[in-house]
């Protein structure tokens, strides 16, 4: 089971109804799971897929979906940005994260475990 599917199947066990607008979000974010997306950048292209979606609207599911564990956050340039959970099964993980492109590549090991 891919990663989407299992966001959404997440989305259904914490109680939320699966909307198109939400499934659009988590797939946006899962043909982009290997880079972070500024909340911005996710904002500006859920309102051309649903021009009448407000600013809270997404704003409070991306929040809602970072309380889950749907997707995962960090600042960058005091700005949050999100991409979606790389490994539902084991919530503590780490990532490289090439400074040039921005690629996130998942580490299969804890660096600070010694």
């Amino acid at each position: 089971m891919d990663n989407t599917t299992i966001a959404l199947e997440e989305l259904k066990q914490h109680g939320y109804r699966v909307t198109k607008q939400r499934e659009s979000m988590v797939d946006y974010l899962g043909r982009n799971q290997h880079r972070y997306t500024a909340v911005t950048i996710l904002d500006r292209y859920m309102r051309t897929q649903f021009p009448g979606v407000s600013h809270d609207t997404i704003y409070r599911n991306v929040k809602s979906f970072i309380e889950m564990g749907i997707v995962e956050s960090r600042m960058q340039d005091d700005q949050i940005v999100v991409k979606l959970q790389c490994d539902f099964q084991h919530p503590h993980h780490h990532h490289f994260i090439c400074t040039n492109c921005g690629k996130v590549i998942e580490l299969k090991m804890c660096p600070l475990n010694y």
